[in-house]
């Protein structure tokens, strides 16, 4: 079956910054949490030089030195929370945490073992409302880690929306770059550009963006973004009603929920 990543919306919506390297480990051992299964802060994630080799389609020397270099910065990174994992309002306060309480890295076998920090596990486990799923498929082999961030945000939308407004201070606060691209020309030519540009030749979104001034000033991006066709050659998974009905998010009417089965690839028997 293939791996999905699940996490609550608010970590979408955090504020953090990761490396395409470090964005992977942590998105792979994601698709790995069980997701009708309690887990706690002690359970372990691993994965191999091996396995990040075989998803990425990449060297088995580059996977061995690529989990070395990401798992040495790994355990310093942070996240800023402002939700709790239910959408509460986390008023006035807001919550500065990492993502990984323990990073081990195994050089004899080419492997990373991480456990999730405590705050975050309420946000990637037991997830019943406010959540986003999506294949691990479509962003493993991502080289801007802007593109993967801004297609999480396309994602948690997938169904509902094909077009999402932000302004230039929120976006820069997600993606961590306060301080950088004081002109709007830069952060479009390095940021927005270049992550679109990805998610257009690398995901299964097409997507394109407008701005909107205040006075003189770009302070609104317009993001559109759809579902490309299918190629006619592409199998069409199939569920049984009952598999269909157990990816049911909660208060989703059957109609809802066939809609965004088939916008995702599914089709339903029975």
């Amino acid at each position: 079956m293939e791996l999905q990543v699940v996490k609550s919306n608010h970590i979408i919506n955090a504020s953090y910054r990761l490396s395409v390297l470090e964005q992977r480990i942590i998105l792979i051992c994601m698709s790995k949490v069980p997701r009708h299964e309690v887990i706690t802060d002690q359970t372990l994630y691993s994965i191999s030089a091996a396995e990040l080799a075989e998803m990425t389609g990449g060297d088995i020397k580059t996977a061995y030195r690529d989990l070395k270099v990401a798992s040495k910065r790994l355990f310093d990174r942070s996240v800023t929370l402002y939700k709790e994992p239910d959408g509460s309002q986390r008023h006035p306060s807001k919550m500065l945490t990492r993502w990984c309480q323990s990073v081990n890295y195994i050089d004899a076998e080419g492997r990373v073992e991480l456990r999730f920090g405590t705050d975050i596990i309420p946000y990637i486990n037991m997830l019943s409302e406010q959540f986003t799923r999506y294949a691990l498929s479509a962003v493993i082999n991502m080289s801007n880690s802007y593109a993967i961030r801004i297609y999480e945000h396309f994602a948690q939308w997938r169904g509902t929306k094909q077009e999402i407004t932000i302004t230039v201070d929120e976006l820069k606060s997600v993606l961590q770059i306060e301080d950088k691209y004081p002109l709007f020309a830069d952060l479009k030519r390095w940021v927005i550009e270049k992550a679109i540009q990805e998610i257009n030749e690398a995901t299964d979104l097409k997507a394109s963006y407008t701005t909107r001034k205040t006075g003189r000033k770009v302070s609104h991006i317009i993001f559109k973004f759809r579902e490309k066709p299918k190629p006619r050659s592409e199998k069409t998974k199939t569920l049984t009603k009952a598999q269909a009905e157990k990816q049911a998010r909660p208060g989703e009417s059957y109609t809802q929920l066939y809609a965004r089965l088939k916008a995702e690839g599914y089709r339903v028997q029975g």
